[in-house]
């Protein structure tokens, strides 16, 4: 088996994600592979934004726009070249997590897409499915799920 060339990682700005994006780091650098971090986002407007911040809270970062996207995917890019990854790239994805997951390793040509665990062992996990394992069943690629929680 040849070394990964490009390693996707997915985050959306949890602590968590920041650390597969750890993990897919030292791996890309490694394997002396390019980088590609993706953050997908569901943007909402008016009252519905407003009854999501609400009851979100913390989480309502992953409901505002573009903008906490583009942040987060900077604070990302610093934690990868942190590990030493030279080559990295970044693209914020209106979409749901895992088409988006889908759709950038398809246009970037990634042979590895790298996951946290977060939801995986969850009740909501197991009911509502969970990033991790969707993406492990519909990926058609190398899945890496990363010890984050």
């Amino acid at each position: 088996m040849s070394a990964y060339r490009t390693v996707l990682v997915g985050t959306d700005g949890s602590e968590s994600s920041f650390a597969a994006v750890a993990s897919a780091a030292r791996l890309a650098v490694a394997c002396g592979a390019e980088l590609v971090i993706a953050c997908a986002y569901s943007p909402m407007r008016g009252p519905d934004l407003d009854v999501a911040k609400d009851r979100l809270g913390a989480e309502a970062y992953q409901v505002v726009g573009s903008a906490p996207a583009e942040d987060t995917l900077r604070i990302a890019r610093d934690k990868a070249r942190n590990e030493g990854v030279e080559d990295v790239r970044s693209v914020a994805v209106e979409d749901r997590p895992v088409a988006a997951l889908e759709r950038i390793a398809q246009e970037y040509g990634a042979d590895l897409i790298v996951v946290g665990n977060r939801g995986l062992r969850s009740l909501a996990g197991r009911i509502l499915g969970s990033v991790p394992a969707d993406i492990a069943r519909k990926a058609g690629l190398d899945v890496l799920i990363v010890h984050t929680t």
